[in-house]
C-alpha cells in the first residue's frame, strides 16, 4: 500500500508526468518516448490496471481518497494529494473527474501476431483526431472487432483524450501499427482478410451486396 501524501507546490518535481497535458504535440513526443500515457477518471484507471498496465503514480483531489481506497491499498506507487486549483495549474485544464494516473505503456505487437486466429479487424488510414479515434475504440470494442490496425500517422490511442472517449476500450481492444504503409497492407491479405474500404461516394456498394 502506497501513503498518499500531500503535495502544494505545482512545481514539485514528482508531478511531472502531470505537466502541461493541453498541449497536444508535447503530449505526442513525451509520451511515447518516456513510456507513459495517462489514464483520467475512476473508471478508466480502473479498467488500465484491469488490462495489465502498471501504474506510474496517482494524482488526486482529496474527496477521491475514499473513492480510490481500495486503488490505493493494491498501489506500489506513490499517491500525490492536491487540491483541484493545483490539480489545473499542473495539468493545465480543469481536472473534472479528480483522478489520473501516470501508467507504464506495454510493448505493441507486430500486426501478424494479432492478425493470428482473427476474424474481424478494422484498419485507419490517417485519423489524426484523438475524440474520432476514442470513439473507434468504442465502436470496435461493441461491434466485437478482434483488433484495430493503424497507419503510422494514425493518432495515438494511448493519448489522454482518446483513452477517456474510449471508456477504456483501447485497453480491451488490441491494436498495432502497420508499417510501412500502404505496403504493410499485404500482412493483412497474407493473413486471409479481404480489404474493404468505407466511403459515402454515391457509387459505393452496400455492404449487403458484397
Amino acid at each position: 500500500m502506497s501513503e498518499p501524501s500531500t503535495v502544494t507546490d505545482p512545481a514539485d518535481p514528482r508531478l511531472a508526468d502531470y505537466t502541461g497535458l493541453t498541449d497536444v504535440e508535447l503530449r505526442r513526443r513525451r509520451e511515447p518516448a518516456e513510456g507513459l500515457f495517462i489514464a483520467e477518471g475512476e473508471k478508466v484507471i480502473r479498467r488500465a490496471l484491469a488490462a495489465g498496465y502498471r501504474m506510474r503514480s496517482m494524482l488526486l483531489t482529496a474527496k477521491w481518497l475514499d473513492v480510490m481506497a481500495d486503488v490505493i491499498a493494491e498501489a506500489d506507487a506513490p499517491v500525490h494529494v492536491v487540491d483541484p486549483h493545483l490539480a489545473e495549474a499542473v495539468t493545465g485544464y480543469h481536472v473534472h473527474r479528480g483522478a489520473l494516473a501516470s501508467m507504464e505503456r506495454k510493448p505493441l505487437p507486430d500486426a501478424a501476431t494479432l492478425l493470428t486466429g482473427a476474424r474481424r479487424v478494422a484498419v485507419l488510414e490517417g485519423l489524426v483526431d484523438h475524440t474520432n479515434l476514442g470513439a473507434i475504440f468504442r465502436s470496435a470494442a461493441a461491434l466485437g472487432m478482434d483488433a484495430v490496425l493503424l497507419s503510422p500517422d494514425c493518432a495515438d490511442p494511448l493519448y489522454r483524450r482518446a483513452v477517456k472517449v474510449s471508456m477504456g476500450a483501447v485497453f480491451a481492444v488490441p491494436y498495432a501499427r502497420l508499417d510501412p504503409w500502404p505496403a504493410a497492407l499485404d500482412t493483412v491479405r497474407a493473413a486471409g482478410f479481404t480489404l474493404l474500404a468505407l466511403t459515402p461516394a454515391e457509387t459505393a456498394l452496400d455492404l449487403p451486396t458484397l
